[in-house]
């Protein structure tokens, strides 16, 4: 083959930019002395073709080195190789001559032939190194498709794994475990109601990144938190990644979505990288800029600060790497059209190059402040493995939080504590304590039960301790604290009583969060009680265990029915996805209070209660279409008879009881029937009854 002839090319932008003229190569790497582009046929090319050695005196600008190759065709696969001075103690520098790297820029990439063992150690990898592989940014027709921008007020979202959401056969899908695969379920997504999926790490990972005793098992990274290419879909997501399918796969995704009405939320960890420590692989980052893209120990710069768990942490608030990862994000809205993210640890980003907290973080800022990132949704995950908890006070007015609070003391409130319902009703009424005081909004607490993280909904019920030896950590791996309660039996039972309460309880947990101020957020699988047989750490289980079964959605199908028709209630009812935070003054066409709270005998609830168990609210109608709603939650372990508050004009209708066997469980707006006694209302032990008030008042009774 002949060689491909060059040009000086051009510092900006940086990566790699094809026409049909040629491609131009750039990236900054200040400390190289020395630097080559190598080129391959192909990603299943073990060898390059040809090496370019870039000139300092041509193809360097400041610290930055740029190389144009006229006619160069798309899918050609290409690396770096950067040398320069190595003294990690001294400078942080690592520079490895011998050590192909994948561009970090890189919006395709190919891991067919990668080795993370063979990348952790010094030398020449070439022929097992990931690789970048050159494509058209701009051959695709949108079809005029724009991020959705729908009110964030109105959202329900739900948390997927692109790979696990249809690699299980029951999926039935053409294309297992990609995005293709997921395209194929959007009917069933539709149908459920949700208004968002919020996509586990979609940005090209390392799957070799695990511990030895998951690897010994023949178990790799699943879940995906282990990045190392930021501007990449993910290869095993991808039809035919080899040959750079990436942005079409991904973009078919994300028109097939929107035409559905559906955003895409994007789970991002710009916390840490898969390369690790300093023991770990050498795949971008670390042979191009390690003393600026990583916390380094100012004593031994060979040692790498770990406030994520995960051996490094990226120096988000240096400028080169906070510009890398705001355009990022831009890249990921303006050219693949995502509506959103969710950022993994995201306390990491308030950190300043020394490791302490910053009052006023550049990188936070530059989020907030972007143009090109002014109607996209931005959620932070609002701690570290460092210590770090922010929750209510991470800074900016867009970043929403995932409310842990929340999941914590609905958890503790449904399994039976006691003594909580002060911060049950401030949770639940969207968290003012910890948004008000800093001028933010209901909008910014994403509330949610269970995640991708822990016991899945099923098991909160079903478990009072993590299972997790099918890891291969000896169980030591997960949290030790679930604040769970398996109503009575460990894991499996045939005891019905048992399994009649684990039903009631799961339709507890979500009629709640659905009930709530704030943005719900449902994991995938919960709706069809998907169990992880007790793992609360299934990150790297590739298997039945990590994968939605199919057949749940017919073997459960009252579970369902129960939060597709709860979704439904909570659309129609504005009130429950207020903007502003509720206040108890007289507000709507009614001008009742827009919320009242109540005790079991109703009047006002006991709130310092030790033993309170029990908690009631009535919510007026926003509109004059909309009905008030009165919530009851009896989480004591006995039934009561409670009245239901007198509304003239009004009957009650009884909407939900989570005591009843399903259908009767929830039932469709116009098939209600009036509360036959609303004096005294009888409402189970471990349940909640939900109803509205409609006038005139019907002849039916129950």
């Amino acid at each position: 083959m002949e060689p491909y002839r060059t040009r000086a090319g051009s510092r900006f932008p940086f990566g790699m930019q094809y026409s049909e003229e040629g491609t131009n190569f750039s990236f900054p790497c200040r400390y190289a002395h020395a630097v080559e582009l190598l080129l391959f046929e192909n990603a299943l090319s073990r060898a390059p073709f040809q090496v370019i050695q870039l000139d300092p005196q041509i193809n360097r600008t400041y610290f930055t080195w740029h190389v144009f190759v006229e006619a160069l065709p798309a899918g050609t696969a290409y690396t770096w190789r950067a040398d320069g001075p190595s003294n990690p103690s001294a400078t942080g520098l690592r520079f490895d001559g011998g050590k192909s790297l994948v561009d970090p820029w890189a919006v395709a990439v190919s891991d067919a032939l990668w080795d993370r063992q063979r990348a952790s150690a010094p030398g020449d990898n070439t022929a097992t190194a990931m690789r970048g592989i050159v494509v058209d940014v701009a051959d695709y027709d949108w079809e005029g498709d724009e991020p959705l921008n729908h009110s964030l007020e109105k959202a329900v979202i739900y948390e997927a794994h692109v790979g696990g959401f249809t690699r299980h056969p029951s999926s039935e899908v053409k294309q297992p475990g990609t995005f293709a695969g997921l395209v194929e379920q959007i009917p069933y997504l539709k149908a459920l109601g949700v208004t968002d999926v919020e996509l586990m790490p979609v940005m090209a990972f390392d799957e070799q990144d695990i511990p030895e005793g998951p690897r010994e098992r023949g178990l790799h990274n699943f879940w995906g938190y282990s990045p190392h290419s930021f501007y990449s879909p993910h290869p095993g997501y991808c039809t035919a990644p080899h040959l750079g399918s990436h942005l079409k796969d991904f973009r078919d995704m994300v028109k097939a979505l929107h035409q559905a009405e559906i955003g895409v939320i994007m789970d991002v960890v710009f916390n840490h990288t898969a390369e690790g420590g300093a023991d770990g692989p050498m795949i971008n980052f670390k042979g191009f800029w390690n003393n600026a893209f990583y916390h380094l120990d100012r004593s031994d710069r060979s040692v790498y600060r770990d406030y994520t768990g995960c051996g490094n942490t990226i120096n988000c608030n240096h400028p080169l790497v906070s510009l890398f990862l705001i355009r990022c994000l831009e890249y990921w809205v303006e050219e693949m059209h995502v509506d959103g993210f969710r950022f993994d640890l995201a306390s990491v980003f308030t950190r300043g190059e020394d490791g302490q907290v910053m009052r006023n973080a550049p990188f936070v800022w530059g989020v907030e402040f972007s143009q090109v990132l002014n109607q996209t949704r931005i959620i932070a995950e609002a701690w570290d493995a460092g210590g770090l908890y922010q929750v209510g006070a991470f800074p900016g007015l867009r970043m929403a939080e995932w409310n842990g609070r929340y999941r914590d003391v609905i958890r503790r409130f449904v399994r039976g504590d006691g003594g909580l319902i002060g911060e049950v009703a401030t949770r639940v009424s969207g968290s003012s304590d910890l948004y008000e005081p800093r001028d933010r909004l209901p909008i910014n607490s994403i509330n949610f039960i269970t995640c991708h993280d822990g016991f899945t909904l099923q098991d909160l019920v079903s478990y009072n301790w993590k299972h997790n030896e099918a890891n291969g950590e000896a169980n030591r791996d997960g949290t030790e604290e679930n604040l769970s309660w398996n109503c009575g039996c460990e894991g499996d039972t045939r005891d019905l009583a048992i399994l009649s309460l684990r039903r009631r309880q799961t339709r507890n947990f979500a009629a709640i969060l659905l009930l709530s101020q704030g943005v719900p957020m449902l994991l995938a699988g919960d709706e069809v009680l998907r169990s992880q047989q007790g793992n609360n750490n299934a990150y790297c289980q590739d298997n039945p265990i990590g994968w939605l079964d199919w057949q749940l959605t017919r073997t459960n199908e009252d579970m369902l029915r129960f939060v597709r028709e709860m979704i439904v209630f909570r659309k129609r009812h504005p009130a429950l996805m207020r903007r502003r935070f509720l206040t108890g003054a007289p507000a709507g066409p009614e001008d009742l209070p827009d919320i009242t709270w109540h005790g079991p005998d109703g009047s006002d609830p006991s709130w310092n209660d030790p033993e309170g168990r029990f908690l009631a609210f009535t919510l007026a109608g926003m509109t004059p279409e909309e009905e008030p709603v009165h919530v009851i939650c009896n989480m004591s372990a006995r039934s009561l008879r409670v009245p239901l508050p007198a509304l003239a004009g009004k009957t009650w209708f009884l909407a939900v009881d989570t005591s009843r066997r399903p259908p009767e469980d929830i039932t469709e707006k116009d098939l209600q029937q009036p509360v036959p006694h609303p004096e005294a209302t009888l409402v189970l032990t471990h349940s909640v009854l939900i109803c509205e008030a409609k006038g005139p008042a019907r002849t039916t009774s129950i």
